[in-house]
């Protein structure tokens, strides 16, 4: 099941093959040569993977002309990957002049860092129904790999697995050191993200061992892993959540409640989204709604912005199948302004951020940044300011970035992340401590969080994880970290989903 960061509006686009009298689909160039109105099903899946973006891409003036790119070519035994190899090859077009790299640039193979195709297993994630073992991992050392997050009710859950325990063997290989990406990653990655069934020996703190063997389920996914109030002495009381995906709101809001309403007499809260890759839209406003001080209330959250296109309403395709009112993608009708929920009334809110940060969970940061103290404790998050609609193409769904948002400062464009503690944003660089579980007062960055509170100060020098061996090969740098986290949470993260709008008429 490939799940990946984005920003997502999720909207039913009808399949290539509904198209009347299977007609070609013009890319509105001057490419003469476009798609053939003969070829097979998956010939035209292909051509409308590579047409919708002409139209909807955020940077389509940069894409390439059918005959350049022949759609056509991209075929594999695995259909999902001849289309995925080329959703990641025509993402690669657009570049970035701050970089002079491609905006979606990801890694050195090519791989889009937004775009993808699947076959609709993100939106059911989305919708809180998980279909998987509920864990992921993260390498703290080459020779160190750790359950990152379980989520409560999933398989790992049932048999006690908890976030910390290291795995010292999966499905009989003990051999699992890290490999910058190579044959041992992909192994690792494919073991639990993409099986039906895993086996794996697991060593706790108390340095006792357990065999468990896992088979994926459906759960309904709780996104609070975790809350509680921390004293922080003098009379002062935090808040602390581990928030892990924006799932839709009907499943995410009453346990975004239940945790905010336990609450009671917090002069701090402590957001944790280390690993959350983002989700709905619309649970993101409300997060945000329940976040922003009282004060703010009607003033500008933020403002997505759409293609000239769109904006301009030059949508072929989609006005083929929707009726759409005119000037829906304008700026006046993309500008959201905060609704004030509930009576959390703050100052600072502390977000505890890392690599696998992405999507929903910066904007629901970047919204609030100008509205009141933020305070960033981490690593580097993901960098995804777009977001997108996902079009259903026969049976599968393609995400190819439509927006960009910015907030009431007219700040965006964070296409590398957000660093803590590098201008504009407030905080400290720490590392992550997978040693420890989630709310415990001596966890590597929650420590950093409650030393500010009691002290209005960051503590000095790296926080350090319990490692197997203290070699220099088998420390992971910075910048390694952050690559691996990428490559693990690429295949498990969620993005940003906004519902199809009531006003969206199809038509019959």
């Amino acid at each position: 099941m490939r799940k990946i960061f984005y920003f997502l509006i999720l909207i039913s686009i009808a399949s290539l093959s509904a198209c009347k009298k299977n007609k070609p689909l013009d890319n509105g160039d001057d490419d003469t040569s476009g798609p053939s109105s003969t070829g097979t099903a998956l010939d035209r899946i292909r051509d409308s993977v590579f047409l919708y973006p002409q139209e909807t891409y955020l940077w389509y003036n940069q894409l390439p002309t059918y005959k350049n790119f022949q759609p056509r070519n991209y075929v594999s035994t695995d259909t999902i990957t001849g289309l995925s190899s080329e959703v990641d090859h025509l993402s690669q077009y657009a570049i970035n002049p701050a970089s002079s790299q491609p905006y979606e640039y990801y890694d050195n193979t090519g791989t889009a860092k937004y775009s993808f195709i699947d076959d609709g297993s993100v939106s059911n994630e989305l919708s809180g129904n998980g279909g998987d073992f509920g864990f992921s991992v993260f390498y703290p050392t080459r020779s160190d790999l750790r359950i990152k997050y379980v989520y409560p009710g999933s398989p790992a859950d049932k048999v006690g697995i908890k976030r910390g325990y290291q795995i010292t063997k999966i499905n009989g290989r003990t051999d699992l050191a890290y490999d910058d990406g190579g044959s041992t990653t992909q192994f690792v990655i494919q073991a639990y993200a993409y099986s039906k069934t895993i086996s794996m020996t697991l060593a706790k703190p108390d340095n006792t061992t357990v065999d468990v063997t896992l088979n994926t389920a459906n759960y309904t996914i709780n996104p609070v892993i975790t809350y509680k109030t921390l004293d922080v002495g003098s009379g002062k009381k935090a808040g602390y959540m581990v928030f892990n995906s924006f799932t839709d709101l009907a499943n995410a809001k009453p346990k975004i409640l239940e945790a905010l309403n336990s609450f009671t007499g917090i002069s701090e809260l402590i957001i944790d989204l280390r690993y959350n890759g983002g989700g709905s839209v619309e649970t993101a406003e409300y997060f945000d709604n329940l976040l922003v001080p009282s004060a703010k209330n009607g003033s500008k959250m933020y403002t997505a912005y759409f293609n000239d296109k769109l904006t301009s309403d030059n949508y072929t395709l989609l006005k083929n199948l929707y009726d759409i009112p005119k000037g829906f993608f304008s700026v006046s009708n993309q500008t959201v302004n905060f609704q004030k929920q509930g009576s959390l009334n703050l100052s600072r809110i502390f977000f505890i951020v890392g690599s696998g940060t992405a999507s929903a969970s910066e904007l629901t940061i970047n919204n609030l940044i100008p509205e009141l103290e933020v305070q960033l404790i981490g690593a580097t998050t993901y960098g995804k300011p777009v977001g997108f609609y996902g079009i259903d193409i026969n049976k599968y769904q393609l995400y190819m970035p439509m927006f960009s948002t910015r907030n009431s400062a007219n700040n965006g464009d964070y296409y590398t992340g957000m660093t803590p503690g590098k201008d504009p944003y407030k905080g400290i660089g720490a590392t992550d401590d997978l040693t420890k579980d989630f709310g415990d007062p001596t966890e590597g960055l929650l420590a950093q969080a409650l030393s500010y509170i009691t002290t209005g100060k960051y503590k000095t020098g790296s926080v350090t994880t319990q490692s197997l061996a203290t070699s220099s090969k088998n420390v992971l740098s910075a910048d390694q970290k952050r690559t691996m986290e990428q490559r693990f949470s690429r295949s498990k993260v969620k993005g940003l989903m906004l519902k199809t709008p009531s006003v969206f008429k199809k038509k019959k």
